[in-house]
C-alpha cells in the first residue's frame, strides 16, 4: 500500500533532530531505511535542496530551506508529487510556528517534539489522498517537479555513517550545483543596468584621471585607485545579482560599503548630486541582491 511511513525535521548545519513522527513500525526494511535517513540528515548541506534516495521498497525524500531540513520515508510507489507536497506543508507550518532564533539556539535533540502532532495529522491526510484539499494544485506541483526534478541520491553517495558499508567522498561543497535564483524582476533588472552605468562612469573618469596624472605630477594618484575600485564594486554587485554564491548578502553589503568610501574620497571631484546618484544606485542594487534569494531557500515554493 502506498503511504507515508515516517517524517522528521532536522537542523541542516549539524543534523540535530528537531522533531519526528512517533511510529511503532518494526518492519526490518523500514528500520534499515531510517538508518539511511539518519546518515543523510547529517549531510544535508552537501546536497541540493531537493533530493530523493531509493532504498529497496522505500523512498526517502527531503527538502531543505532556511537552515532546516524536512525528511520523509514513504513506500516506493508513493507519488513523488504528493511526497514533496507533504514536505512543503511541514516546512510552511514549522517556519510559522518556530522562529530562526529558537531553531539556531536548540541544544537538545527533539527540542520541538510537540510538532509531531502536526506531522501525524498531515501524515494521515496524505495517506488518504481523497481527503486532500490540495488536489487542485497537483498540476502545478507536477510541472514544478518536471522543471526542477529532485536530485537522485544513491546509497553510495553517503559516507560510512551508522554502519554504512561503503564510504565515499562528498560530491558537493557549499552552494548546491542546481541552486537557482528567483526570476529577475523589473526592479532588479533596472538596478543591474544602473550599476553597470555607474561602473562605466567610474571607469571613464578613472582613465581621464590617469591622463591627468601623466600630464601633471602633482595630481593625486589615489583618485585613480578610487575610480577603479568603484568600478570593480559596481561590476561585482552585478555579478552577485546574477549568480548564487556563498555569503552573497554579506558580499553585496561590503561592495556597497566600498562604493560609499570611494565616493566619499572623490567628493572633491564630484558634486553632491553625482555622489548621491552613485550611493543610491549602490544601495538599490544591494537591496535587489538581498530580495533575489535562491529558490531552494524560499519558504513558498509549490512542491
Amino acid at each position: 500500500m502506498s503511504m507515508v511511513l515516517f517524517a522528521s525535521v532536522v537542523r541542516v548545519r549539524d543534523g540535530l533532530p528537531l522533531s519526528a513522527s512517533t511510529d511503532y513500525e518494526q518492519d526490518r526494511e523500514l528500520q534499515e531505511t531510517k538508518r539511511y535517513l539518519k546518515g543523510l540528515s547529517k549531510k544535508l548541506s552537501q546536497f541540493p535542496d531537493r533530493c530523493t534516495l531509493k532504498t529497496g521498497k522505500h523512498t526517502v525524500n527531503f527538502t531543505s530551506s532556511l537552515g532546516v531540513g524536512y525528511l520523509m520515508v514513504c513506500s516506493e510507489s508513493y507519488p513523488s508529487v504528493l511526497a514533496f507536497c507533504f514536505l512543503d506543508e511541514l516546512q510552511r507550518e514549522f517556519i510559522v510556528t518556530y522562529d530562526t532564533k529558537r531553531i539556531n539556539g536548540a541544544v537538545r535533540p527533539y527540542s520541538f517534539i510537540e510538532f509531531d502532532n502536526f506531522i501525524q495529522k498531515t501524515k494521515q491526510r496524505y495517506n488518504s489522498p481523497r481527503s486532500l484539499s490540495t488536489r487542485v494544485n497537483l498540476a502545478d506541483m507536477q510541472t514544478e517537479i518536471k522543471l526542477r526534478p529532485p536530485y537522485q541520491i544513491s546509497p553510495e553517495d553517503l559516507s560510512a555513517v551508522n554502519g554504512f558499508s561503503q564510504p565515499s567522498p562528498s560530491k558537493y561543497k557549499g552552494i548546491a550545483p542546481n541552486q537557482m535564483l528567483e526570476p529577475v524582476t523589473l526592479a532588479g533588472l533596472v538596478s543591474c543596468v544602473l550599476s553597470l552605468l555607474c561602473g562605466g562612469l567610474n571607469l571613464l573618469r578613472g582613465v581621464h584621471a590617469i591622463e591627468s596624472v601623466l600630464q601633471n605630477e602633482d595630481e593625486d594618484f589615489n583618485y585613480v585607485i578610487a575610480f577603479f575600485l568603484g568600478t570593480v564594486a559596481c561590476l561585482y554587485q552585478c555579478y552577485l545579482f546574477a549568480y548564487c554564491t556563498l555569503w552573497r548578502n554579506s558580499k553585496s553589503f561590503l561592495a556597497f560599503a566600498l562604493i560609499c568610501l570611494c565616493n566619499m574620497y572623490l567628493y572633491e571631484l564630484r558634486n553632491l548630486w553625482q555622489v548621491l546618484f552613485h550611493v543610491t544606485v549602490g544601495a538599490f542594487t544591494t537591496l535587489q541582491i538581498r530580495l533575489r534569494q535562491p529558490q531552494g531557500k524560499a519558504p513558498d515554493y509549490n512542491v
